[in-house]
């Protein structure tokens, strides 16, 4: 195939312990390392091991965010992609506004496979891909362990409920990765210097022509309840009274 797209989601780094902004209106992102979504690494990871194999020409990472995602963009071409986009967004989006942005990006680009994370970190919705597949009317394989291309046809393992699930499905297609399809790759010093020079498009939303204004307003956050301390016990009739204490029993 000619290309490969990924997308790359800009989230709070998952080392991270993530905090609440004083005043409930979001999550604390001012001086926090941010990083890639780290199944968004997967999934150009994977890219980039398809090339290498030959199956590819070129791959793109794309990224829906502030100015501030080029960093990420950056660090997906230290990885090895050939080129990036970065749809510039300033306000908050949600899975539907996403996946009209990428479709957008992929009429242009007619990519022969679309590789994304399963899920952000930071929302876990995991709708993204399958909204894309839906609005650009392709294949979808989600969950994916496993993958293999053989000419137009990709054949996906799957992480379902019940076990794994063997699929086969035509290409052009969307895929969404499993953090067991493979462990990214470190980016090296002299990687990072080259990937300055690689090129990366800004691209507004007005270029593109959607909205991505989401459909559900956030009133407030709040930090989970701290855990109640928890209660030591000598032995079992001990742990079964203060169980009866607690209603539990």
């Amino acid at each position: 195939m000619d290309k490969i797209l990924v997308g790359l989601k800009r989230v709070v780094d998952y080392n991270v312990r993530v905090r609440v902004k004083a005043d409930g209106t979001g999550v604390e992102t001012d001086g926090v390392k941010m990083s890639i979504n780290p199944f968004d690494e997967i999934a150009l990871e994977e890219a980039l091991r398809i090339k290498e194999r030959g199956e590819a020409n070129e791959v793109i990472v794309v990224s829906i965010g502030p100015a501030d995602a080029q960093q990420q963009l950056r660090t997906g071409l230290a990885m090895g992609a050939d080129r990036a986009i970065l749809i510039k967004v300033d306000q908050p989006t949600d899975a539907l506004g996403r996946a009209r942005a990428l479709l957008e990006i992929a009429k242009r680009e007619n990519p022969g496979l679309v590789i994304l994370g399963k899920q952000a970190i930071d929302d876990d919705n995991s709708q993204t891909a399958q909204m894309l597949a839906a609005l650009w009317n392709r294949p979808q394989a989600t969950f994916a362990s496993k993958l293999e291309l053989n000419g137009n046809m990709a054949r996906v393992v799957r992480e379902v409920d019940v076990g794994l699930e063997t699929i086969e499905i035509d290409l052009p297609a969307v895929i969404s990765v499993d953090l067991r399809l493979n462990e990214p790759r470190y980016v090296k010093l002299p990687d990072i210097m080259k990937a300055k020079k690689k090129p990366l498009d800004e691209i507004s939303l007005q270029d593109l022509g959607v909205s991505v204004a989401p459909r559900l307003e956030e009133l407030r956050f709040e930090p989970p309840a701290e855990r109640q301390k928890g209660v030591m016990v000598e032995d079992v009739a001990g742990l079964i009274a203060a169980l009866k204490d607690k209603g539990l029993l």
